[in-house]
């Protein structure tokens, strides 16, 4: 690997040097019917649900298993001698819940720790806890932060017990430790007196710790992943995810309407990526975090295909169909309709808006071609049919596009996947260009995971993305950008990774249990740039110089001022431009954003040095007597100029990418 990252870092500097480029942007003529939007999507992978953005402390709190993961007692252990069991009660905490923890105590205070996820960050600030318990206590409950290491106890509380013989009773409290501890080798604990029980054991389950969530939501999200996701100003979040959607069978898909409610009917489900998942974030969380942030929700439904490449036949998938709407009617009913009133019942009386379905994930690859061949013959078809006619104003959207080898029939939109070399993405620059109004598309994901020289899946992806990777999806996304019209928005995916997980390698951003560990990859201050200018409209560009090393796109904000987008690629030297703004006159100031990397293109931002290899620089720049700007851009960088006041031209709607010189 090092010998070819080490030839391909030659051949990135073999091109030539460049002239200039002189770019006219004119005033009118360019797409003016939609934003590309940029946004991210989330599935449980690496962690980075249960164990990540979902903001729950305790592992394996509620003993859920499936037939893919057995019951255990991963991640607890025994407090003083205690004698720690998983059983399944005659009466349970709920149907949904049936194991629990049964703790035989040893002599005096005892109980059960548990180790979280990697470790307990702890720090003086109020987390918020629960349990429940089944069985006679008198006396106190004392649940507490300790270290590990050396035992040392940060912070506790005593609860007064109300426990019963026959009833699950539930228990709150409010845990402020009185000082911070020096790492997150933590662990939490309950324990309690052996000499107030009266049958010889207790049952507890559903054992629960959060500290302070965004926004104070209960059961809530990550502060510092939600406020990272943040600055990157998404404006769409595709839920839930990609492969756990669809599930390992036919049996054990995401099941929408067992992710709402109490947590305590709340069953779990397998995961696809290796563990048991607590669904503890579910639709309603999910569609918190896009109220949060504002964003637009895009809802995929499942469709009838597991990832074993089984699926439903034709005369059974009427009932799926059903559950789909039904997912919708709970989502964006009034409170008179059958779902609406659940949801109602829940705390949410206000309908959401959904403005985008997407059928299933991914049907051209997990049991292709019969499985695929299933969904163009008449999966995918017996869902638009529904969903038009029930809910004719939502955008409908195939998992698969005109790219994947399938006729997309109108009025639905395609998703496109791609996960490529960096000179793969170059090269794809232009693929957006030629899409007819039929072929509305979706990125729904990309990310470049494998260095130049091929595409190999049985080999390892990158571990980091790489500022080479980077540049090279800024210019794939430019050329998404350059017909807005077409392309409804683009995610990178996956977005998140536990670093103690890694069935995925290259993620927009890392963490751990220790917040500082959390690590905003080159590609996320890439985006962040792309996502901070938002181009309501585009702006065609007149130019005698072909794309490359230079690629860019000019559009209209919604604020009137005129943005440039721009990234190189390819050269020995940086690229002078000169640029001219149709609708701009001497004396014009605008600012110019410009990121570059280090001088390896595999540079990375490593996680456990926390150095940023991405350098901003910001510069103000005047418009010369000819109202040009003039400026030069590195190689390997990407870069946003943004005019600090408004043009003076009216538009005329037109396809950029039909625009003579593009």
């Amino acid at each position: 690997m090092r010998l070819l990252q080490s030839a391909v870092a030659s051949a990135l500097a073999l091109a030539s040097s460049c002239s200039a480029v002189d770019l006219f942007v004119r005033g009118s003529g360019g797409n003016t019917t939609t934003t590309m939007m940029y946004g991210i999507m989330h599935e449980d992978i690496n962690n980075s649900g249960d164990g990540g953005i979902y903001a729950e402390l305790i592992q394996n709190r509620a003993f859920q298993a499936t037939e893919e993961y057995p019951v255990s007692l991963d991640a607890w252990s025994a407090v003083n001698g205690a004698k720690l069991s998983v059983k399944q009660l005659g009466k349970p905490l709920s149907t949904a819940l049936p194991n629990s923890l049964n703790v035989v105590p040893g002599s005096g205070k005892s109980g059960f720790a548990n180790s979280g996820f990697w470790g307990i960050d702890v720090k003086v600030q109020r987390y918020t806890g629960s349990f429940y318990v089944k069985g006679s206590y008198s006396g106190r409950f004392t649940a507490s932060l300790q270290s590990n290491l050396t035992g040392e106890t940060f912070g506790a509380v005593d609860i007064v017990s109300r426990s019963v013989s026959d009833e699950w009773v539930q228990h709150e409290f409010t845990l402020v430790p009185r000082k911070a501890a020096p790492n997150s080798n933590n662990t939490f604990a309950i324990t309690f007196d052996a000499s107030g029980t009266k049958n010889g054991s207790l049952d507890f389950n559903l054992i629960s710790l959060f500290p302070p969530t965004y926004k104070n939501r209960p059961n809530g999200m990550r502060v510092d992943l939600m406020e990272a996701i943040a600055e990157l100003n998404p404006k769409f979040f595709r839920l839930p995810g990609g492969n756990m959607l669809e599930g390992l069978t036919t049996k054990t898909w995401w099941k929408w309407n067992e992710t709402i409610g109490p947590l305590k009917d709340r069953p779990g489900m397998a995961g696809v990526w290796g563990y048991q998942l607590t669904t503890g974030l579910g639709l309603v969380e999910y569609m918190q975090w896009c109220d949060d942030l504002n964003m637009e929700p895009i809802v995929a439904v499942w469709d009838g295909l597991a990832l074993d490449g089984t699926f439903i036949a034709e005369a059974d998938l009427g009932p799926y169909i059903q559950s789909a709407l039904d997912e919708l009617e709970f989502l964006t009913g009034d409170v008179h309709t059958k779902w609406g009133a659940v949801r109602a019942s829940l705390g949410h009386p206000k309908p959401w808006t959904v403005k985008y379905v997407e059928i299933g994930n991914e049907d051209w690859l997990a049991g292709r071609p019969t499985a695929y061949d299933s969904y163009k013959e008449y999966r995918f078809q017996m869902f638009l049919d529904a969903f038009t006619k029930k809910y004719p104003k939502i955008q409908v959207i195939a998992s698969p596009s005109v790219f994947d080898d399938m006729v997309i029939p109108a009025p639905a939109a395609g998703d496109s996947h791609s996960y490529l070399t960096p000179d793969g993405f170059v090269q794809a620059f232009g693929m957006f260009d030629h899409l007819t109004k039929g072929n509305l598309t979706l990125i729904g994901e990309y990310a470049a995971v494998h260095p130049n020289g091929g595409i190999d899946w049985s080999g390892d992806l990158q571990p980091w993305p790489w500022w080479g990777g980077a540049v090279s999806e800024a210019i794939f996304l430019i050329g998404a950008e350059r017909n807005s019209d077409r392309v409804i928005g683009a995610t990178y995916a996956p977005g998140l990774k536990n670093l103690n997980r890694w069935q995925w390698a290259v993620t927009l951003m890392q963490h751990a249990a220790d917040p500082a560990l959390t690590t905003r990859s080159v590609s996320w201050y890439m985006l962040r740039l792309m996502g901070k200018h938002v181009i309501t409209e585009t702006l065609p560009v007149a130019t005698d110089a072909n794309f490359g090393p230079l690629y860019y796109v000019a559009g209209n904000s919604d604020k009137g001022t005129t943005i440039l987008k721009a990234a190189v690629y390819n050269t020995t030297a940086p690229v002078p431009v000169s640029l001219q703004l149709e609708c701009y006159k001497k004396g014009t100031t605008a600012t110019l954003t410009v990121l570059t990397g280090p001088q390896n293109p595999y540079g990375y931002n490593d996680p456990w040095t926390q150095a940023n290899v991405v350098k901003e620089t910001t510069t103000t720049l005047k418009a010369d007597d000819n109202g040009t700007f003039s400026f030069s851009l590195p190689q390997l960088s990407v870069a946003v100029l943004e005019t600090s006041g408004k043009g003076k031209c009216k538009s005329k709607k037109m396809r950029m990418a039909d625009v003579e010189n593009q």
